[in-house]
């Protein structure tokens, strides 16, 4: 279980058999590790121009916000999770904005530059090693946030989640997919299940929370598709088809995430 520690130090938590977990702020010498775990996204996600606002910036910002988890036995790291506090006046349960995940990144810049006061916390991404799927640890590192969150001195924690399996249906409306439910009364979309699970609650879709523009070449070279022709392009990995343009040169990926909230005070 993770427990707060003394003096608002995050330790390195036992999160199961051989692997621990703790902040940047604690552990800074586990930062230069986070790389290890890039590039493993589809090529098309690295290029959202606003991610840069975070990732440029986030071990000197956020350090107490970064969580990595670590074998101890080997010392290689096992997943990530990110996440920035920001300021929202309003209770999150009643609706968070259409922007998502672009919205928390540029949101938590302007307060960090304006020096803003956070009232909750969001997270950014939880990314799992791939041949560490399947065996929870993407649950473990959901409820670290949470528990970091809390021990910071927060009562809510949000998400802009991407729903995992969308990808396989980018054809259905986000509205409809997001209704479809197991017959356990859980999501069947797999990320939407593991923070049900952890006690979060879904309470509406950002319908533009990641947004991709580019020039034809870039889209061909970042997934090996012609982009020859005007209309929607069905690229693999991604929630919705892109819009392409041939006269303007230009295909835009508007990505839908569905927001979760987190009670956690």
């Amino acid at each position: 279980m993770i427990t707060a520690s003394q003096g608002g130090q995050v330790p390195p938590y036992d999160i199961g058999v051989h692997l621990q977990i703790a902040t940047v702020a604690e552990r800074p010498e586990w930062g230069q590790m986070l790389g290890q775990l890039d590039g493993l996204w589809p090529e098309f996600m690295s290029h959202d121009p606003t991610g840069g606002l975070y990732f440029g910036y986030h071990l000197t910002a956020y350090p107490e916000y970064v969580l990595i988890a670590v074998d101890p036995a080997t010392g290689q790291p096992a997943a990530k999770a990110h996440s920035v506090p920001i300021t929202w006046e309003d209770d999150p349960a009643d609706g968070m904005p259409d922007g998502g995940w672009d919205w928390v990144i540029r949101t938590s810049a302007y307060d960090r530059l304006s020096g803003n006061t956070p009232t909750i916390v969001s997270a950014i991404e939880i990314f799992i090693r791939p041949d560490l799927r399947g065996g929870g640890l993407s649950g473990r590192m959901l409820e670290a946030m949470r528990a970091n969150a809390a021990r910071l001195g927060f009562s809510d924690l949000v998400a802009p989640v991407r729903p995992s399996g969308k990808h396989r249906h980018p054809d259905v409306p986000i509205e409809e997919y997001v209704t479809w439910i197991r017959d356990d009364g859980l999501p069947y979309d797999p990320w939407l299940r593991v923070h049900v699970r952890a006690g979060g609650q879904i309470i509406n879709v950002a319908h533009s929370s990641m947004v991709i523009p580019g020039q034809l070449a870039r889209w061909r070279q970042w997934t090996g598709l012609p982009f020859d022709k005007t209309g929607p392009v069905r690229v693999p990995e991604a929630l919705n088809p892109v819009h392409c343009d041939v006269d303007q040169d230009i295909a835009v990926y508007v990505e839908p995430n569905v927001w979760v909230h987190h009670r956690i005070g």
